[in-house]
């Protein structure tokens, strides 16, 4: 399909490693879309990315330990790879001190592992996003990612962000197309910003009807739409796997071994299992709305977190909601590991 004719001013330890390198050496051989086969080989945005959630002390300051433990975790269960600091990482909450700090902590506990990383630079505008993209990119990570501008008035500018960004960086960026300005990211907009900057041929989806416009933008796969992603606590991504999206990224790093089950039966095939081990997910994901908190509560509990702190407010538990949580929790043993 061709290009849209369109001008910028007219847009109004570790042993899960083996099966991550097993993953790879059957990709070639799965049932996957065309556009993903076609991606696969060059392309190591794809599968199951933990935004990490931020941990604190007591205190109330950042805990760059628990933050470390985190990246171990993961690694354990076998995810793709981690993104941080988004939404779900607090990251409004965050000061730019906290975030430098945060970046560097990761990377040093990262080196060396099989999972991919990405920074989160965004910033109320340009000037404070190249802060963050400047420093960022001293520190060698996979790619970044970067949220609209709050401050747009219009898609020229939020263009003009991304262009910014791109004189600063040759790695990939996901384009995140909610959080920003209530100005939709079209799918023109999207296909014109990757084929002028293909950097930014990364798409984070999460913005209205999110079903139709990845498949509108698969239309445009492998170039210059390079991976699409879904987020949206990953409560879409069955529906999202099989119609042929390279991946999650969600704040899921307390279920992140069910995510990267999740990628691993998509990859090889096992549709029932894929679906019941889907199913075990959700049902702990639909207390999210019920019992607050619940996700840094799971972390604790599996030994990543001292505290349930958080800035988004003060979170306790009564015996009855911790009963729920540790009963659907059981529901997920089978796909868990140690």
């Amino acid at each position: 399909m061709g290009l849209p004719n369109i001008e910028v001013s007219e847009m109004t330890i570790n042993p899960f490693l083996t099966r991550r390198q097993c993953l790879v050496a059957i990709g070639a051989t799965a049932v996957l879309p065309y556009s993903s086969l076609v991606a696969a080989p060059q392309n190591k945005m794809r599968g199951a990315l933990m935004i990490l959630t931020t941990p604190y002390t007591e205190s109330n300051a950042v805990d760059y330990d628990d933050l470390a433990k985190e990246v171990e975790f993961c690694d354990h269960c076998g995810v793709q790879g981690l993104v941080w600091p988004q939404n779900s990482s607090e990251q409004r909450y965050l000061s730019k001190a906290e975030r430098i700090r945060g970046f560097e902590v990761l990377a040093d506990s990262n080196r060396g592992r099989d999972m991919v990383l990405v920074f989160g630079v965004q910033a109320d505008d340009t000037e404070g996003m190249l802060e963050y993209a400047r420093i960022a990119e001293t520190l060698n990570p996979d790619g970044m990612i970067a949220i609209p501008p709050t401050t747009a008035n219009s898609l020229d500018e939020i263009y003009a962000y991304y262009a910014a960004l791109c004189e600063i960086t040759d790695r990939p960026i996901f384009v995140q197309t909610s959080g920003g300005p209530d100005i939709e990211l079209t799918i023109d907009f999207l296909v014109k910003l990757a084929t002028d900057f293909p950097q930014c041929g990364y798409i984070k989806e999460e913005y209205g009807r999110v079903h139709e416009r990845m498949l509108a933008l698969q239309q445009y796969q492998p170039d210059p739409i390079r991976s699409v992603f879904g987020a949206t606590l990953g409560r879409g991504w069955l529906y999202e796997m099989r119609i042929g999206t390279d991946g999650v990224m969600t704040g899921g790093a307390m279920y992140a071994d069910v995510y990267a089950k999740l990628w691993e039966l998509h990859q090889q095939g096992r549709e029932e299992e894929l679906r019941d081990c889907y199913s075990k997910l959700l049902l702990i994901q639909n207390l999210d709305n019920l019992i607050p908190g619940v996700r840094v509560y799971v972390l604790k509990q599996r030994g990543v977190f001292k505290t349930t702190m958080s800035r988004r407010g003060d979170y306790s538990f009564s015996p009855q909601q911790i009963a729920e949580i540790d009963y659907r929790f059981a529901a997920l043993k089978p796909y868990l590991v140690s």
